[in-house]
């Protein structure tokens, strides 16, 4: 069935707005009309099972009826990727998305070739991938911060998997004797880290440093192997 995220809260006989291009999607593509139901979702009242109430010129008006689902979420986990190609970044986001991540934050390392990030478009994605994926939620895209600076004010009690490039333990081996916490995973730059930078982070002592295996992956390749295999060791995949 057809989900959609919406921002509005849901309650039995709410009324609810999709945007005009949700609309648009559900009348023009999907065909649907007054008395179809599709699923909705707004990251805090679960999903919701919805009736199309009302097809007008600029939208539509949903009914919503009962809840399908009670809300959920994924593990606490985050995902740091330093700002890559455009194309590159988007695909992390939508892989992200995918594999559960609750937040995803662009950084600015030493050796970051900036490129224009729209905001706007990875947050459409994100959407888009939540509600092709079944999640309840969509996780939240940041606007790039200098590395330094999110190291300088990181959340007490959150591990950070540091996947570095010139070596670490393997990443199975590393988190099986780690007890359960908020985690994040650190992506860097096509250039990699400086010695700065590595140095630093290996300091820190919320930091587990790790290894991705012998070849030099690309950002989103990183990115991918690494939640994946976060996900394995200590995830909930075994849900």
């Amino acid at each position: 069935m057809i989900r959609l995220h919406v921002p509005q809260l849901l309650s039995t006989d709410a009324a609810v707005a999709p945007t005009l291009d949700q609309s648009r999607y559900l009348t023009q593509v999907m065909r649907l009309k007054a008395g179809d139901d599709l699923l909705v979702f707004n990251g805090q009242d679960g999903e919701w099972r919805c009736t199309i109430a009302e097809v007008l010129k600029k939208g539509v008006v949903l009914k919503a009826q009962e809840q399908v689902r009670p809300q959920t979420f994924g593990p606490d986990l985050e995902l740091i990727v330093a700002v890559v190609k455009k194309a590159r970044v988007e695909t992390i986001v939508e892989k992200a998305t995918e594999l559960g991540v609750r937040r995803v934050r662009l950084t600015l390392t030493q050796r970051t070739n900036t490129d224009r990030i729209r905001l706007d478009r990875l947050d459409a994605i994100a959407e888009e991938a939540a509600e092709q994926t079944g999640r309840l939620d969509v996780p939240v895209v940041d606007d790039p911060v200098k590395l330094s600076d999110l190291l300088d004010t990181w959340q007490a009690g959150r591990r950070l998997m540091f996947c570095d490039e010139t070596g670490g333990a393997p990443v199975m081996a590393a988190l099986r004797d780690l007890p359960p916490a908020p985690w994040a995973i650190l992506i860097g730059p096509e250039g990699g880290f400086s010695p700065e930078e590595g140095e630093r982070l290996r300091a820190l002592p919320f930091t587990t440093a790790v290894s991705l295996g012998p070849r030099i992956l690309r950002a989103d390749t990183a990115a991918i192997a690494a939640m994946t295999l976060w996900q394995a060791a200590a995830g909930d995949w075994e849900r």
